[in-house]
């Protein structure tokens, strides 16, 4: 069963209201996104009724009630897999608006990475001997990053680190992906993905 997504990239608070339909305050949209993508990065491919039962795990539920949950978090699926396929880099994380506390935004970026790391130990691929020296250090970083403290300063240099530390988290997720999905098809140097 393919669904088809509407163009618009589903956001934070999409997903946010999915979860408050569906009673689920356990998980932030954000740690969820997280999950999806370490998955995808690892390589794994899931069909619907498999992400979906994957989501429900994650969010101690049965299954999901909402008929729109179900489309709504497919449709999440897609998109993250189409952007982390995409030769433009143009995969985004899914974290609250620049207008949600510095706070809030910190304490995301943590859990998306949490998530993350949850995500793609799945795969047992953190622990394979085959990854770079440089994808071992990049998860490091990311095990880490999923520490943050939300304690933080509010003011211009604080706003400037988490826009250094989210780009740093999006190149990192955007290097694993390269490392762990190598197509079949041979790529020219011209159109191979440039991942630094």
């Amino acid at each position: 069963m393919m669904l088809e997504v509407n163009e618009d990239l589903i956001g934070f608070e999409v997903i946010a209201n999915l979860l408050v339909s569906e009673n689920v305050f356990i998980v932030s949209p954000a740690e969820l996104h997280g999950l999806l993508a370490g998955q995808l990065a690892s390589g794994a491919r899931m069909v619907p009724d498999m992400w979906l039962k994957t989501v429900s795990e994650l969010l101690e539920i049965d299954g999901l009630v909402q008929e729109t949950s179900k489309v709504g978090l497919i449709g999440l699926y897609q998109q993250a897999l189409k952007q982390l396929e995409s030769f433009g880099l143009e995969f985004s994380m899914l974290l609250p608006d620049d207008d949600a506390t510095l706070e809030q935004r910190v304490e995301s970026l943590g859990r998306w990475c949490q998530g993350f790391m949850t995500g793609f130990g799945y795969q047992g691929k953190q622990t394979d001997k085959s990854l770079s020296d440089e994808a071992k250090d990049v998860l490091r970083d990311l095990s880490q990053i999923s520490q943050i403290a939300n304690e933080v300063d509010e003011g211009e240099d604080s706003e400037a680190d988490l826009m250094e530390l989210e780009e740093y988290v999006r190149m990192a997720v955007l290097m694993l992906f390269a490392e762990c999905n190598v197509s079949n098809e041979s790529f020219s140097a011209d159109n191979a993905p440039q991942v630094h």
